[in-house]
């Protein structure tokens, strides 16, 4: 059985950020993934926003780690060449009954740290987004976008140059804590026992169920999984709009908003659509529910010109009609298993807060070193 200071399990962008942090930190790290190259889950799968914070509930993990997040990643993009674009968006209120909305995002982001914001009446909306349909709007000009393969890939360069290792293709199986350590089983051509005296549990979807697979009494705390699809649509041709523009956020989600890519092409999406089982599949039929909520902001779209795009998937730790849950960084204090810290319901702003997050778990594994 191999031996190993600490193992990262999933090298997708949040699993690649808490390698980072822990190798530079001087632990000998390991990053076990079970597809054949990193980033091809949830992180591939997503918006490449980089938020300001404005949704979270105040005092949150989702709230703290991705203003700091936010401007850790800011920095990192630039430190490391990495692509992004700090383009703003807006929040759009449709008619005066959603201003009330708008003025409580404005106020849950102050309180969250977010002093930047703007609210912007329909005179001014007109001279800045020209197509946009609006009684008024937030402008939150520290929202981004980001290269997500980009930045992913520089984390694993930066881990890599401080001693940590990818193992492609070797999926864990299950697992058991003992005295000294978590021993992992994992799967693949190179089938292994490993033994690390860390593990992170960084599995995006897989995460609740491995949870439940490492036999140690933190096991009976892991939540059940569920999923949350969103579906993506593109757009043929130039969409008229600068900025990213969202509506009033719906259950599950933030409601169907339009971003750009870093050349500028439009995008719009995710939907919800609650479902059993993980699952990709894009359904061009649903561009007729794509088209009534675009128009909404948006009345001379082209809906002829939506084309299928991709999806993705939320890995939800609540189901449908449940209040949205904060996300879960399990570490002993939480469980009491030594040596184990698990990362639950990390959906959106997970790439925004990817950096924080890496750094809370290094100080969680730092504090339980001493």
């Amino acid at each position: 059985m191999e031996t190993v200071d600490t193992v990262v399990i999933g090298a997708g962008v949040v699993g690649l950020a808490c390698a980072h942090s822990l190798a530079r930190a001087g632990h000998e790290v390991v990053i076990v993934e079970r597809e054949t190259a990193f980033g091809t889950g949830i992180s591939a799968r997503n918006s490449e926003v980089i938020h300001a914070g404005l949704y979270y509930p105040p005092g949150s993990l989702k709230a703290r780690l991705c203003v700091d997040g936010r401007q850790r990643l800011y920095a990192w993009c630039v430190e490391h060449g990495v692509s992004h674009a700090r383009c703003g968006k807006l929040v759009v209120a449709s008619s005066a009954a959603q201003a009330p909305a708008l003025q409580a995002i404005a106020e849950r982001a102050r309180a969250n740290g977010v002093h930047d914001l703007r609210l912007i009446e329909a005179d001014e909306l007109a001279a800045l987004e020209p197509a946009l349909a609006a009684h008024s709007a937030l402008l939150s000009p520290s929202t981004g976008i980001v290269d997500s393969h980009g930045l992913m890939l520089s984390l694993l360069g930066e881990a890599e140059r401080h001693g940590a290792m990818l193992a492609l293709a070797s999926p864990v199986l299950d697992g058991r804590a003992e005295a000294d350590g978590i021993v992992l089983r994992t799967g693949g051509e190179a089938a292994a026992e490993l033994k690390a005296k860390w593990v992170i549990n960084a599995a995006g979807l897989d995460a609740p169920g491995l949870g439940r697979a490492i036999r140690a009494p933190a096991a009976a705390q892991a939540p059940q999984a569920h999923y949350a699809r969103g579906v993506y649509f593109g757009y043929a041709g130039r969409a008229p709009f600068s900025r990213l523009i969202y509506p009033i956020p719906e259950p599950g989600g933030l409601g169907v908003h339009l971003t750009l890519d870093l050349g500028g092409q439009a995008k719009f999406g995710p939907d919800v659509e609650w479902i059993a089982a993980p699952d990709y599949t894009v359904d061009a039929a649903r561009a007729q529910g794509f088209a009534r909520a675009i128009r909404r902001w948006w009345p001379a779209l082209d809906a002829t010109r939506l084309q299928p795009g991709y999806a993705g998937v939320r890995p939800k730790i609540v189901g449908p009609g449940e209040a949205d849950a904060d996300f879960r960084i399990d570490g002993p204090a939480a469980h009491g298993t030594p040596g184990l810290v698990h990362l639950y319901g990390i959906e959106s702003p997970g790439l925004t807060a990817a950096l924080a997050i890496g750094e809370q778990v290094a100080a969680i594994v730092a504090d339980g070193a001493r």
